[in-house]
């Protein structure tokens, strides 16, 4: 954009910017992140004809530390980059960094929190982590993109990004090798199962409409509001603001209310806050279903990403690198198809029309989160996939009598 002073200028110069790049390529780029992504955490968890879950092998502490290596030297190329062509690819490589850090971070709390109510809470606080980035970013970037210039976020980024890389090196020692003590189950297992296919489902079509809207709501404000430059950033605020609020609130409240209740409420409250942003004929306007997009995807992922867990230790073995391998495929997955179909539909119907495709579609879903009230567990699968050998039916026989004897004393 033209970084003349006048606002009409910035709108002319915006119009033939997107005569050159229209809202389907910018889709492609902001998705490229998150489509490497799935073939990072698709292909990186797993090893052999088997599966078997790579992250079990060396720990979760070293994949956390070469995604933040990796996302360093994207950070270094988006500052200095000028072309499309490296612009997507150090938007690539992020994703491959993202797909590291993300998958192994949350199994390493898997790991470490093995009540299910404390798991829940610590990975309420790490997507507050999140929430938090989502929450600078925009304003943090467009400001400084219009008051100083392209490569002086990325700069500063780069700097804390070293900060936390110091920090990794302290706290987590990546140089040591923790290797799981038991082997995980297969990741093809695991995507049979039906209930983490819901959950990752609602994770994929929670994140979609968010994901929609990044590139097409900037092109559609400058088209009907003439938004300026700091106020595309600015209009993402309130939903960062909530997904903040919302992650950790029903980090914890999730557990007790139940958290395929509250993944079936936020399902709703996405499509329906989705749905009324198009209504909106100011900035101002797009606080309130802003807000509520943030906040339903919080109350959805802070339910979700505890539940794989939570699945994985009813139903399979406790090692935590595959199934959330699966989860940031599906977080991926709304993130890669939102920003490219969300562009390709915006240029050929509006941008009202794609709210409310995802907004149904967001609705229809949420019925099916009521299949993980109360999921069967592995004793359960056992016993009605398998007649039990004599040995075993007569030690259950012997036990029985054995409790009966003592009831009765």
């Amino acid at each position: 954009f033209s970084s003349n002073s006048q606002h009409e200028n910035e709108t002319e110069t915006y119009r033939a910017f997107n005569v050159s790049f229209p809202t389907s390529v910018v889709g492609w780029f902001s998705n490229s992140s998150s489509v490497l992504s799935i073939f990072v955490g698709r292909f990186s968890k797993s090893r052999c004809n088997d599966c078997l879950s790579f992250l079990s092998r060396i720990g979760y502490q070293i994949p956390i530390f070469a995604g933040f290596c990796i996302m360093f030297m994207s950070t270094i190329m988006f500052a200095f980059s000028s072309s499309y062509t490296l612009l997507f690819l150090a938007r690539s490589l992020q994703g491959v960094g993202s797909a590291c850090s993300s998958v192994a971070g949350m199994g390493m709390l898997a790991s470490v929190y093995t009540d299910d109510a404390e798991r829940g809470h610590a990975i309420g606080i790490a997507l507050g982590g999140l929430a938090m980035g989502v929450l600078v970013g925009p304003p943090f970037g467009s400001v400084l993109y219009e008051f100083v210039g392209k490569t002086a976020p990325f700069l500063i980024l780069a700097f804390l990004a070293l900060f936390d890389g110091a920090l990794q090196l302290f706290v987590l020692k990546p140089t040591k090798v923790e290797p799981e003590s038991q082997k995980g189950t297969p990741l093809l297992t695991l995507l049979k199962d039906p209930y983490i296919l819901i959950a990752a489902g609602a994770i994929c079509f929670g994140n979609m409409g968010i994901a929609m809207m990044e590139p097409t709501l900037p092109i559609w404000m400058m088209e009907t509001m003439c938004a300026r430059k700091w106020q595309l950033g600015i209009a993402f605020l309130p939903a960062s603001i909530s997904y903040l609020i919302g992650t950790n609130i029903f980090g914890k409240l999730a557990h007790k209310m139940g958290r395929w209740l509250c993944a079936l409420i936020g399902m709703v409250m996405v499509g329906v806050s989705v749905v009324c942003v198009p209504f909106a004929s100011s900035i101002n306007g797009l606080i309130v279903p802003n807000f509520g997009v943030g906040f339903a995807i919080g109350m959805v992922d802070s339910s979700m990403m505890p539940i794989m867990g939570y699945l994985v230790d009813l139903r399979h073995v406790s090692v935590y690198g595959s199934v959330y391998a699966i989860a940031d495929v599906a977080f991926c997955m709304g993130f890669a198809l939102g920003p490219s179909i969300g562009g390709s539909i915006a240029e050929t119907i509006g941008f009202a029309w794609l709210m409310t495709i995802i907004g149904i579609v967001d609705i229809c879903f949420a019925p099916l989160c009521l299949f993980l009230r109360n999921p069967p567990g592995q004793e359960e699968k056992i016993v009605s996939s398998q007649s039990p050998s004599k040995t075993t039916q007569r030690q259950i026989k012997n036990i029985q009598l054995y409790l009966k004897q003592n009831q009765q004393n």
